[in-house]
């Protein structure tokens, strides 16, 4: 399995979507885009570990954001030198399974032929989601919840939709 060390600095995107990032060496991001695409698992500090891609600038150099609450478990700012390792990421998704739609996965075959006919980037949003809640209960009616919707639009995923899904239907799944 490919991995890299090297240190970046903490830099701000001039970007309406994208804000702090970690701007990765030229050679190190041709290694994994050649070897793996663009999916990792970056290390921080020897601290923390997200699963995330090589996010192309659009000058031919790559980075990887790093959002508000990572930096603040980190203590980084703007302009501070970050320790990083790259790994390639075999995971099925690119994201942890949460283990309640692991579960619902196996029980509900029609869910997930409609859950694995999605884009793997529409999988890993869906799979954030429903993995993001702390509470195990949270997380399991929010996978059930995203099922059937899912079911009930035949595998059309249409997010704003979905989101509407959710707050109309919570008290049905309480």
């Amino acid at each position: 399995m490919t991995t890299k060390k090297f240190s970046s600095i903490v830099t701000k995107l001039d970007s309406a979507v994208w804000n702090m990032h970690l701007p990765i060496p030229k050679d190190v991001s041709l290694l994994f885009l050649k070897s793996s695409g663009s999916r990792v698992v970056c290390t921080i500090n020897d601290r923390i570990s997200i699963q995330c891609a090589l996010m192309p600038k659009g000058d031919g150099t790559y980075f990887i954001n790093i959002n508000k609450d990572v930096r603040k478990k980190l203590n980084l700012g703007l302009g501070d030198t970050a320790y990083v390792e790259l790994a390639e990421d075999i995971s099925k998704y690119g994201i942890p399974l949460p283990p309640e739609m692991e579960e619902l996965l196996i029980q509900d075959v029609h869910g997930e032929q409609l859950f694995h006919a999605l884009t793997k980037g529409k999988q890993r949003s869906l799979l954030h989601i429903i993995g993001k809640p702390k509470s195990s209960d949270t997380r399991l009616r929010k996978a059930l919840m995203t099922l059937d919707y899912l079911k009930s639009v035949n595998g059309k995923l249409d997010f704003r939709q979905l989101n509407q899904f959710y707050k109309e239907n919570r008290a049905n799944y309480l």
